[in-house]
């Protein structure tokens, strides 16, 4: 299981500040025969090209549009940015609950025009809420000048690890991660 380090010391005014590092996901599925994702296949022509990445207990990605993906005039397509959402919820069940799922619901609030001009955008994505099998993600959508642009509650249906592995391709935890051996010079 990855560690996500944090570590707290004393800053000039003698005050705890806590520091959390930033861990990079590994996409453990671009070999896969069959894998063209359109949000995060590196591959795919057409497709997004998400990355991510776990910060303390939210994983997020940084995303460039391209400019064919506008829907009004320098506007990022309210469509575009739902399948973000959906996507980083899902990478979020991937590496936080360390299973696999499908999206069951997305309940969506478009809160201002997502410019184009103020990419590239950063995708936030928490746990709200377990109840039994569904994950309740909290996604937000920011511009650069950290305008929210968008929310989402995404509803995951999540399986146990088991049926992931044998029927949704889950590769295990230990697959999403860059592991190296220490240096002992």
């Amino acid at each position: 299981m990855p560690v996500i380090f944090q570590a707290f010391f004393f800053n000039s005014n003698h005050k705890i500040v806590k520091m959390t590092v930033s861990v990079p996901i590994k996409n453990p599925f671009h070999k896969l025969e069959g894998y063209n994702c359109f949000g995060c296949a590196p591959d795919n022509k057409l497709g997004l090209h998400m990355t991510f990445r776990i910060e303390g207990d939210e994983v997020l990605s940084d995303w460039q549009p391209e400019n064919h993906l506008q829907g009004w005039v320098g506007v990022l397509h309210g469509g575009i940015q739902a399948t973000l959402m959906d996507e980083i919820a899902g990478w979020f069940v991937l590496v936080k609950l360390q299973t696999a799922g499908v999206t069951s619901q997305m309940e969506v609030k478009f809160l201002k025009p997502v410019k184009m001009d103020l990419a590239p955008f950063r995708l936030r994505a928490r746990l709200q809420e377990m109840k039994r099998h569904i994950a309740l993600i909290r996604v937000e959508l920011y511009m650069s000048d950290g305008t929210l642009g968008a929310e989402a509650l995404m509803h995951y249906h999540t399986y146990p690890e088991h049926i992931a592995r044998e029927k949704l391709y889950y590769p295990g935890i230990e697959h999403f991660f860059r592991v190296t051996e220490p240096d002992n010079t």
